[in-house]
């Protein structure tokens, strides 16, 4: 069967949740996660979280006589130099000055929320699915943020698969640009996050914009052996995580999201538990992925295997996708730990049990009985691969195309 080819998505969604490949495999003979140094013993000393060794190794010796898996790469170097010629991303750029008067402050706009056609001048007003467009512009850092962590993974991988020097140094430029650089560096909080005019000059749900963090951190590992980003520089983004770690646990807007019963608790546990790995605070790590079952299996996937506050939404599918990529993510670092989150089975709740809910209406969605605006085929068949790496071979159907050849091997 032809692999189907990914539609473009939304960055967050598509780095933080669909292209991620699965560590669920740490548990088998070809992966060795482990804990704060990740996959370095067995990756030639790059310490990733999500990116296994296995696969890209396999996906990278396909290279030569694989026509897909080439065209993949061919697609992934004009991005790479695309960005190689750009002026990396920077807290900087934002033609907005945070509340704070601070512009290392990260500041972003409520995905949906808008003015008030009742009271233009006014506070806005939610409108739940309908992207308020000005999220994405210059006024704030969203873009920015979105484009940096593509540009470091899109670097990253270029410089893998081609190992050209010119990329990891590419990479190591927009990372430094972002979070090391005293000129250009974001303050490590999100205080200012997902702001709504009239509302809030920052919310708890600010803290999903750091979910595209997640891959800027295997980025880094995976340019590693370069040593574009030194040693002292390493150290010094961990620093920045462990930081930034800090204020998720500890600021009023991140506690009020670790708390959260829907897709945004789980992506909190997600990025802290991650962010918690990479800044060499493995214990953090641990009581977060151990509390998982009880904390967030039980209480947000119901009997039959659906996850009852994402089918409130206007984007009920969707959502439900979003929100099993986290968990996933999630049991993926506690893979690392050696915890088989995949497996956990908690009141009858599991992610297994989740996770055939959702593909049991793959090409069914006319039948979908939720509201939801557009079905998400693309991102349902990225997360079955997920899923098939996680309980397969064959657990899943599995459709690899477009980027995911670079990630996952087409077993």
């Amino acid at each position: 069967m032809k692999p189907a080819i990914l539609a473009r998505l939304p960055w967050a969604i598509l780095a933080a949740a669909a292209s991620f490949p699965s560590a669920a495999a740490a548990f088998s003979s070809d992966s060795t996660c482990n804990a704060s140094e990740g996959y370095s013993a067995s990756f030639d000393g790059r310490r990733t979280f999500t990116l296994r060794p296995a696969d890209l190794e396999a996906i990278k010796a396909a290279l030569p006589t694989d026509p897909a898996i080439g065209a993949a790469y061919r697609e992934l170097v004009i991005r790479a130099d695309k960005a190689l010629a750009s002026k990396p991303a920077s807290v900087m750029d934002k033609r907005s000055i945070p509340v704070s008067g601070d512009r290392h402050d990260y500041v972003s706009l409520a995905r949906y929320w808008w003015p008030n056609p009742a009271n233009p001048k006014g506070a806005y007003v939610r409108r739940d699915g309908d992207t308020n467009p000005d999220v994405e512009s210059n006024r704030f850092d969203r873009s920015a943020l979105s484009r940096m962590a593509r540009e470091a993974d899109t670097l990253a991988l270029a410089y893998y698969y081609s190992g050209e020097r010119k990329y990891a140094e590419g990479a190591a430029r927009v990372i430094r640009t972002w979070f090391l650089d005293p000129t250009t560096a974001m303050n490590p909080n999100m205080n200012f996050a997902q702001a709504v005019p009239g509302v809030s000059n920052g919310r708890a749900e600010g803290v999903l914009d750091g979910a595209s963090f997640i891959g800027v951190i295997d980025a880094a590992g995976l340019i590693g052996p370069s040593d574009a980003l030194t040693p002292a520089e390493t150290a010094a983004l961990e620093r920045w995580f462990s930081r930034y770690l800090d204020w998720m646990l500890n600021s009023p807007n991140g506690k009020a999201e670790g708390k959260a019963s829907n897709n945004h608790g789980l992506w909190y546990d997600a990025q802290a538990a991650r962010f918690a790995l990479f800044a060499r605070r493995p214990d953090i790590a641990r009581r977060i992925v151990a509390a998982f079952p009880k904390a967030r299996i039980a209480q947000q996937i119901d009997a039959s295997g659906a996850l009852p506050k994402e089918l409130t939404r206007t984007r009920s599918f969707h959502y439900s996708l979003y929100a099993l990529g986290a968990a996933y993510t999630v049991a993926d670092s506690a893979a690392c730990l050696g915890i088989d989150l995949y497996r956990a089975d908690e009141k009858g709740r599991s992610l297994r049990k989740a996770t055939n809910y959702v593909a049991a209406w793959r090409g069914r969605a006319a039948d979908w009985p939720y509201k939801e605006q557009g079905w998400p085929a693309d991102t349902l068949d990225a997360l079955l691969v997920r899923a098939d790496d996680a309980w397969g071979p064959g657990a899943y159907p599995r459709t690899v195309g477009g980027d995911l050849l670079l990630r996952h091997r087409n077993r």
